[in-house]
């Protein structure tokens, strides 16, 4: 863990290393002044010399301004250093994540992720920025104020050491015990983060079916977790500044009591005692830093690990030594393929699958929920890799493409239409980043989406909002696949991607798709029989097997499963909506 962090401080280590440096400065500076102090009094005010007193206080204040000078330098190179590591941290995270595959992400709950890149790396941040300073700063203090209390007077200071001793065996054991609820506290804001994140996305659903309060008593349960265990351990913590206020305050009782006595006796000087009450509240500080600096190292121990989880996160699919670049052409094959989305899994979701797919076919996919349509086109653009057996594209494994060259080739409209925040020209250009408009406006003529942009105020200039939450979901659908044909795919996938549009609008984008990309193959799943009838062939699955694979008419009579979706959606008149407009 420590090195994974510590690896993401790069050019920050000038700034790191620089730090302590002035931070030791400080210190060095911080104990000449007690014993200038010292002799200000013993030989300057007490012998009424006034030119000693001028010559000390001008080295006190020549003290006071190397202390600030270095004191400023170090908070400045520590700031700079904390930020640097908390901006490397979310940058390699969030490019590591590009590289994950569904598999990998499938491991990170959205929420989880979210809280990784934001409150953890803050509390690393803060650990970071305390341990350059604190940790450095804090012991050498305490060393050298107890080496300088010692050499001045060794019985005085062994009241110091006593006090150290107890002080710090007290401390180990509240911040012990504080540990374990700062190591599982921050897994609660994954709770939090998740609740907030579904209200949000789903308060249109929240608001229909009137569920407001019971968001707000889901929300109250998870934060209410967070208040519950940061209380435990504030209660724990909350023993340190008494504890240490009372040894501090004991410190300086028994040293000034002692201390007097000697006095009497000329055993000591009055600065040699004002020497060692500074000390005393330098050594004791020192030791409140360092339990300070052991809190923060505690809350940040547990966001640490998650960070390092995400950052040693290997992608389960990578690209072959030398990968091809280049597909033939929109041929599929399914051989002997097995696949289940984790390898301890009992049962497999896809089985035995055996498909010849040529290229500018157009293929109909149907089946039941669950059945897992959406798993085997997955397969196709390598979002996941086969358990056993091979899919080939172009007459090659799917594995021995570069995955930039084959997705560049697989245009993907998945189930969960995503459209982004900007203009309906910056959305469509996520298929072709160098798109001219007048190809834009093409892609969405073949997908039927330009009759409803043409009636928008600002036309293809029109601001989607995040999620696209101003557009309908038939609207959204069509927008989407006329981002795909925009990549001019050899393979195009619309994984129940015209749900949401009417049958005459879905017509006209498979007749769109048969006479503009004919030697595109095309793979459509689908709910609606009306959907797919029209396919060269259609593939039926049933608990992740293929239960037939023929034309319409063929499966018609010799597939009962077909015939009897066939008929279920069409024996009352055909699809509700048949000749619609959305």
């Amino acid at each position: 863990m420590l090195k994974t962090i510590a690896s993401q401080i790069k050019e920050f280590k000038r700034d790191s290393i620089l730090t302590p440096v002035m931070m030791l400065a400080e210190v060095a500076v911080e104990m000449v002044i007690p014993l200038l102090m010292a002799s200000l009094i013993d030989y300057g005010v007490t012998a009424g010399n006034l030119g000693h007193i001028r010559k000390i206080g001008l080295w006190m204040l020549l003290m006071a301004v190397l202390g600030l000078i270095t004191g400023v330098l170090g908070a400045k190179f520590g700031a700079r250093a904390a930020a640097g590591l908390a901006r490397n941290l979310r940058q390699s995270m969030y490019e590591n994540i590009q590289t994950f595959s569904f598999s990998n992400i499938d491991k990170f709950s959205t929420a989880g992720l979210i809280t990784r890149l934001t409150t953890d790396v803050t509390n690393v941040q803060n650990a970071y920025m305390m341990l350059l300073r604190m940790c450095i700063r804090a012991p050498a203090s305490l060393v050298v104020a107890m080496i300088m209390a010692f050499s001045i007077n060794a019985r005085l200071s062994s009241i110091y050491l006593v006090a150290v001793i107890v002080l710090a065996m007290i401390l180990f054991v509240i911040m012990t015990r504080a540990m374990k609820y700062f190591r599982q506290v921050f897994q609660k804001y994954d709770d939090l983060n998740a609740s907030v994140q579904e209200n949000i996305s789903a308060i249109r659903v929240v608001k229909a079916y009137v569920r407001e309060a019971h968001e707000n008593q889901k929300f109250r349960a998870a934060s209410q977790n967070i208040y519950k265990m940061f209380l435990s351990s504030e209660k724990i913590v909350s023993w340190t500044f008494p504890v240490m206020n009372a040894t501090i305050y004991t410190c300086i009782l028994l040293i000034s009591w002692f201390g007097a006595k000697m006095i009497v006796s000329d055993a000591l000087t009055t600065g040699e005692l004002m020497s060692l009450l500074t000390y005393c509240m330098n050594i004791l500080m020192s030791l409140m830093m360092l339990s300070m600096v052991f809190v923060m190292l505690s809350m940040s121990a547990a966001s640490a690990e998650r960070i390092s989880e995400v950052l040693r996160e290997q992608a389960d699919l990578e690209d072959p030594e030398h990968p091809i670049l280049d597909v033939a052409d929109g041929s599929v094959e399914f051989r002997d393929v097995d696949f289940a989305y984790h390898k301890e899994a009992g049962k497999p979701v896809l089985k035995g699958i055996n498909l010849s797919i040529r290229p500018g076919e157009t293929i109909g996919i149907i089946g039941g929920t669950g059945s897992a349509k959406t798993s085997l086109v997955n397969l196709i653009s390598r979002l996941y890799d086969v358990t056993s057996g091979q899919v080939l594209v172009g007459g090659r494994d799917v594995r021995e493409y570069s995955m930039e060259a084959l997705r560049n080739q697989v245009s993907v409209v998945l189930q969960k239409n995503v459209l982004f925040s900007g203009s309906i020209l910056d959305n469509l250009r996520w298929g072709d980043e160098n798109a001219t408009e007048e190809e834009c406006v093409r892609a969405c003529q073949l997908a039927c989406a330009d009759e409803f942009i043409q009636k928008m105020p600002q036309g293809y200039a029109t601001h989607i909002e995040q999620g696209g939450a101003n557009v309908s979901g038939g609207q959204k659908q069509r927008l989407c696949i006329a981002r795909a044909l925009l990549k001019k795919p050899k393979i195009l996938i619309l994984d129940d991607s015209t749900s949401a549009v009417d049958t005459a609008t879905d017509a006209k984008i498979r007749e769109a798709f048969a006479s503009e990309i004919p030697d595109t193959t095309k793979f459509i799943i689908a709910q609606r029989v009306s959907s797919v009838a029209g396919a060269d062939r259609i593939l039926v699955l049933e608990d992740g097997r293929v239960d037939g694979f023929d034309t319409h008419e063929n499966l018609l009579k010799t597939n009962a499963i077909y015939r009897d979706v066939y008929q279920s959606q069409t024996g009352g008149g055909g699809d509700f909506d048949e000749g619609g407009a959305d």
